[in-house]
């Protein structure tokens, strides 16, 4: 059984910095992209981050300088090191993973992605 399990969020001020984990279990995803996106209340889940198993990665312009993607494949985990938070950023984050089946579509679209986790909360205060 596949499972994607998000770890790291908490409440911080503007400012801050967190780091998400995401500990990927059931298979090795060593060669999958793997996708950051986060939901606000009463908005659409919007595309955060990505990296491909070569380590290129993509980034929503609004976190490009702030937030860092990275994977470490033999501990099959990826990470989002978020710096300089702002309130704005505070949402539900989901760690995602793409398969074959769906490695045509882009990096920033929500149908690459065929599994999900249960998302970790990150609140940012003013």
């Amino acid at each position: 059984q596949v499972q994607l399990v998000e770890s790291g969020g908490g409440l911080v001020q503007a400012g801050d910095s967190l780091r998400l984990s995401c500990a990927a279990s059931g298979r090795t995803f060593s060669r999958n992209a793997m996708g950051w996106f986060r939901q606000a209340p009463e908005k659409e889940r919007e595309f955060v981050a990505a990296i491909i198993w070569v380590g290129i990665t993509n980034y929503v312009d609004s976190v490009k300088g702030r937030f860092t993607i990275s994977r470490d494949n033999t501990k099959n985990t990826v990470y989002l090191q978020m710096n300089s938070l702002k309130p704005e950023a505070t949402a539900v984050y989901y760690c995602a993973a793409d398969s074959f089946a769906t490695n045509h579509y882009t990096l920033r679209s929500r149908q690459r992605y065929d599994y999900w986790g249960q998302g970790t909360q990150v609140t940012v205060s003013s």
